[in-house]
């Protein structure tokens, strides 16, 4: 692992390392915010997945979610949101290839050397973290924007145990039935759609919930509501009696002034179930 800079922030210190992923078989870079309490021993831990386009850096400087972070003790790790590099397979469309990842591990070529980002971000990131950081394991709770809040909602799902609780930013709810989703889920996992259903917030929902608190927050004048499908979750959660709060937030929209708007509850959500761990 590489250090590519390290900055005083809010009494700790917000880093951006490297290292060689042998998941995505090529080199990752993530951002890791560490609160003052790190020095004296294991802290908790938010993952905050990012959105298409996205890379470690754009919620590290543009989500507000350090000093909230800071006021609570807890650790912050902004993952990149795919493989990247000159070996590793792209499109022109901003939505599939380098910076859509989809959280997903590809399972057809040209895609699947490199795009495992459900291997990465479930193990091997993990790991990391706990080998070189006074990250607590045991401490473990997880967020995300639009494909992030896609990746953090399936997998809170899908690794019962993991996190204490998950919250998302306008996540792409329901991919099986949106554009952004089928058209990545066919590239990355074939024409198979019985393979995708793993991958879909609203199915996993109604199929095993999560044992934890859930927190979503979503835009009215979100531009992208039509692909968010934020009803086939409401409607998912209802049938399964899920311990959610989905909240509709009026005149907001997808970007990071909203994201900056609702991070300090979205961090005190967090915040409550870790520490009551």
């Amino acid at each position: 692992m590489e250090t590519v800079s390290e900055n005083a922030c809010f009494g700790g210190v917000q880093g951006v390392y490297t290292h060689a992923s042998k998941a995505c078989a090529c080199d990752m870079t993530f951002g890791l915010f560490l609160p003052a309490e790190a020095k004296d021993g294991p802290v908790p831990v938010l993952w905050y997945l990012s959105g298409l386009t996205c890379t470690h850096e754009n919620a590290m400087t543009k989500a507000a979610a350090q000093g909230w972070a800071a006021e609570q003790g807890i650790a912050l790790v902004f993952p990149d949101t795919s493989p990247r590099g000159d070996g590793v397979a792209n499109d022109d469309a901003y939505d599939l290839g380098q910076g859509a990842g989809f959280y997903v591990n590809a399972t057809q070529d040209p895609w699947a050397p490199h795009f495992q980002m459900w291997d990465y971000i479930a193990d091997e990131l993990p790991r990391v973290l706990t080998a070189n950081f006074s990250i607590d394991e045991e401490r473990q709770a997880i967020t995300g924007h639009s494909m992030g809040g896609h990746g953090a909602l399936t997998l809170a799902m899908s690794l019962p145990g993991r996190f204490t609780s998950v919250s998302a930013f306008a996540p792409i709810s329901n991919p099986t039935a949106s554009d952004w989703g089928r058209k990545q889920f066919a590239a990355y996992l074939g024409d198979d759609e019985s393979q995708w259903a793993a991958h879909d917030a609203s199915l996993l929902m109604r199929e095993r919930g999560f044992d934890g608190p859930v927190l979503v927050d979503t835009g009215t004048n979100d531009q992208f509501l039509d692909l968010l499908r934020p009803e086939a979750l409401a409607a998912a959660c209802a049938e399964r009696r899920q311990h959610a709060t989905l909240r509709m937030q009026p005149g907001y929209d997808h970007s990071y002034f909203f994201i900056s708007t609702f991070m300090e509850d979205h961090v005190a959500f967090h915040a409550e179930a870790l520490y009551a761990k």
